[in-house]
């Protein structure tokens, strides 16, 4: 029996960033989306997304849906099956990224909620393509559906967000990290630092993508996903030689 999926969308994001995946997968595999909207607190969030998430999962996150999955790691890592996080830092946000997030909540607080979206995912967030515009344009869709409280709800729970680096290091499951090579928010150097934390951690890194692989390079997403999912759930820990 396949496990059911778990995606947990990032910042501003909706089903819809995962869109090419569920398409592919969902035929073999349950899918279940769990937007991180009401809370502001990753920790608020895993809890509740936890909830109501099936008795066994993968799970797979983006950006703060991957700050999310590795909270819902930390508190009930028997019901994870495998993890996967796209675009995701694991560490605590810094003063200086937080400060100007603050001037990001304070534009949609005050009315200026498209220019806070941009401000977010400014267009070198994503590799140059024919179809950036289209991705942005997307954004700014998804962005004004969840409306400025799930912006500022969320964008509380980045600045407060936890250290995960322990919460990787137990992590004793098959991971997998997806990064883009062009991400400049989320930079490959941090992604690799992540995957070298998990035990049993693979990066996977993807040419022409930058902070939105899953829409940037859909095909090559899918394709690593499915591989990954396929391994196998007995893993070998490499056993150090003898001095």
């Amino acid at each position: 029996m396949t496990d059911p999926i778990l995606f947990i969308p990032g910042i501003l994001c909706d089903a819809r960033i995962f869109l090419p995946q569920i398409v592919q997968l969902g035929g073999q595999h349950a899918v279940q989306v769990a937007v991180p909207a009401q809370d502001e607190t990753v920790e608020q969030m895993a809890e509740r997304i936890l909830a109501t998430a099936p008795a066994k999962f993968v799970l797979v996150g983006h950006g703060l849906g991957g700050n999310v999955a590795l909270d819902i790691l930390r508190r009930d890592m028997d019901r994870v099956t495998r993890l996967v996080l796209v675009s995701t830092d694991p560490l605590a946000e810094p003063p200086a990224a937080a400060a100007a997030r603050e001037a990001r909540i304070v534009a949609a607080r005050s009315g200026r909620l498209p220019e806070a979206i941009l401000q977010e995912y400014p267009s070198d967030s994503f590799a140059p393509s024919p179809w950036r515009p289209e991705i942005m344009a997307l954004m700014q869709d998804m962005g004004l559906g969840l409306g400025e409280g799930v912006f500022m709800r969320q964008s509380r729970a980045l600045q407060r967000r936890p250290d995960h680096q322990k919460t990787l290091r137990k992590a004793m499951l098959p991971a997998l990290v997806l990064a883009g090579e062009a991400d400049p928010l989320t930079p490959l150097r941090r992604q690799d630092f992540t995957a070298g934390l998990l035990p049993y951690g693979r990066l996977v890194v993807l040419p022409d993508a930058g902070h939105l692989p899953t829409l940037e390079q859909p095909e090559s997403v899918t394709a690593a996903l499915a591989d990954f999912l396929s391994g196998p759930l007995m893993l070998r820990r490499i056993k150090p030689k003898p001095a």
